[in-house]
């Protein structure tokens, strides 16, 4: 065993305390559309700085900005982590974690992974549902809980165009006939489209989104690696949002070099579409910022070969400057490691300013920073459709003094009556963020 990873094992086997090295900047500093990045300091050990997922204390909530009140719309889910409001104001929840990949835990670094994401609270079996949650009475508080789909394939982003549900589970896009107040459906999937998955699927996420006029569907497709370490043969297709028509299937990669999309959005000035984007590991607490961004038809935002535009990761090889030439910059950086994933636009809400126009963004928290960044929930304001400001917290409190986390935030919505959900899929349950009457 070479000696880094003798080092790295002999940490990790002793607790998976904190190592590495730490952070020089503010979360602050990696925020915003001219983020600060420092050179990059890869270490003979990444850091690793886990909070452990412990769950909600009885009677025990995040702590809601001026304003604002949260509570629980939702509780004893299992590993709730996106959200989707159908037109009648039922809310869908995928309840799911990572498939078996049995080839994405191989070799020391495999093991490591392996053991960071369980502590972190995401080894537990997936549960492969959609529940559906039903508030009749308008209370702010789901009465009503069904088994809406199951057997499933570690599931998250869901759609509704017309009376087609889509579900992307892991590695293929399904199509389901829903009919309006349908509490559950018991008819068997058509397959739209295989997405990559597989024994090494790093990254398996997949959200989808339909177009304005629904037409074409658009499916984020995470990374196989942090960097390309395991080849590039093992990217094909990923670390992109795809473009599908509805109707035949057919589909091609609309935007590329994007290591691990998860939400999508439109925003409802401009109409472009929008993505939350977690970015690369192993190079210091302070890169790489995640960020939000508009996306271009055709664009490269530069991963694996450089980051935030044209800053060229030396780790990966063989280089290739022609698309480094070509790599866009991201529009809004929101903070080194802070694992930002859900994104939703603030148009319906009925949030007290200064949530009137804007995005809200869950941040699932860091692993790989000292100290910890994420772990609650933001709101960036924008202005004629670009971000216009500092972040604003919305939901904090998800670390408790020991740094344990008692929550981790994840997919983020806004419901029927223009509150905010989030999916907490650590804590097991669905918050609802309301304005304090």
């Amino acid at each position: 065993m070479r000696k880094p990873q003798l080092v790295l094992v002999i940490a990790l086997a002793g607790g998976l305390a904190a190592c590495g090295e730490t952070s020089s900047l503010q979360v602050s500093d990696g925020t915003g559309p001219s983020p600060k990045l420092p050179e990059p300091n890869k270490t003979l050990m990444p850091t690793v700085n886990i909070a452990p997922a412990i769950g909600w204390p009885d009677g025990a909530k995040p702590v809601a900005a001026a304003g604002t009140q949260v509570s629980a719309f939702a509780d004893g889910l299992d590993h709730p982590r996106w959200l989707y409001v159908l037109p009648n104001g039922d809310v869908l929840v995928a309840e799911t974690n990572a498939p078996p990949k049995p080839d994405d835990g191989k070799g020391v670094r495999g093991w490591v992974m392996k053991k960071v994401m369980g502590r972190a609270g995401a080894g537990v079996p997936s549960p492969n549902r959609i529940t559906l949650l039903r508030d009749a009475d308008h209370d702010g508080v789901a009465e009503t809980r069904t088994v809406f789909l199951e057997n499933l394939n570690s599931p998250f982003g869901m759609t509704l165009v017309g009376n087609d549900l889509y579900v992307a589970d892991t590695d293929r896009l399904l199509r389901f006939h829903y009919e309006n107040g349908a509490t559950s459906i018991k008819s068997q999937p058509i397959k739209v489209v295989d997405l990559p998955g597989g024994t090494l699927n790093h990254h398996w996420t997949k959200n989808v989104i339909a177009s304005q006029d629904g037409s074409k569907l658009y499916v984020t497709v995470g990374s196989n690696s942090n960097v390309g370490e395991n080849g590039m043969d093992q990217e094909e297709g990923r670390a992109a949002i795809w473009e599908v028509d509805r109707a035949t299937g057919n589909h091609r990669i609309f935007a590329s070099g994007i290591r691990n999309p998860n939400g999508l959005a439109w925003e409802p000035a401009s109409g472009a579409l929008w993505t939350a984007v977690n970015e690369r590991d192993e190079i210091g607490s302070d890169l790489v910022p995640d960020y939000i961004t508009s996306v271009k038809d055709g664009g490269f935002y530069g991963w694996p070969y450089s980051y935030y535009g044209q800053h060229v990761d030396i780790r990966v090889e063989p280089q290739n400057p022609d698309l480094v030439a070509k790599a866009i910059a991201p529009d809004y950086a929101v903070g080194p490691h802070t694992a930002s994933l859900g994104l939703t636009f603030a148009q319906g809400n009925r949030l007290p300013p200064p949530f009137k126009e804007g995005a809200f963004i869950g941040q699932h928290g860091s692993w790989n920073r000292n100290p910890h960044s994420g772990y609650k929930v933001i709101f960036v304001p924008f202005s004629a459709g670009k971000p216009n400001g500092q972040p604003v917290d919305v939901l904090t409190g998800f670390l408790n003094d020991d740094e344990k986390a008692m929550g981790r935030p994840v997919g983020v919505v806004i419901d029927q009556q223009g509150d905010l959900l989030v999916a907490d899929d650590v804590g097991n349950k669905v918050w609802r963020v309301s304005a304090v009457k």
